[in-house]
């Protein structure tokens, strides 16, 4: 069971990132593309704003198809840094609290995700 466990973490965590780099990358789920979040980056700061959209984007699409997949160190890292980004420019200054802005939601998905490349991706995996 464990291994099924795992695998149902994996997926669930890694599709939604790599459905949130969509939304960045290609507008898809309601997302506004890589020239709409550039603009938003741009407008709170994080510039070049179509370059670091583009950046996070794949961070986040290439990240969660890797740790959906199994490579879970590999996808771990990308989704670290780009959740590390988002609380240092976007959510820590807003407090922990998710209801308030704050970076809980970003820093629980990296404990998931280093938590996950720990303890292996389990039997399940096509990765490492």
């Amino acid at each position: 069971m464990l291994d099924f466990g795992l695998l149902i973490i994996r997926l669930v965590i890694g599709i939604s990132f790599a459905g949130h780099g969509a939304q960045k990358l290609f507008g898809w789920f309601g997302g506004h593309g890589i020239k709409g979040t550039g603009g938003f980056f741009d407008s709170i700061g994080i510039k070049p704003g179509i370059l670091m959209a583009t950046l996070a984007g794949l961070g986040e699409f290439i990240g969660g198809l890797l740790f959906a997949a199994g490579f879970a160190w590999l996808g771990a890292i990308l989704i670290t840094v780009t959740m590390l980004v988002a609380i240092f420019k976007v959510h820590g200054q807003n407090g922990f609290w998710a209801d308030k802005g704050g970076f809980e939601y970003p820093f629980v998905l990296i404990v998931i995700a280093i938590g996950i490349a720990l303890i292996g991706p389990g039997a399940y995996s096509i990765g490492f």
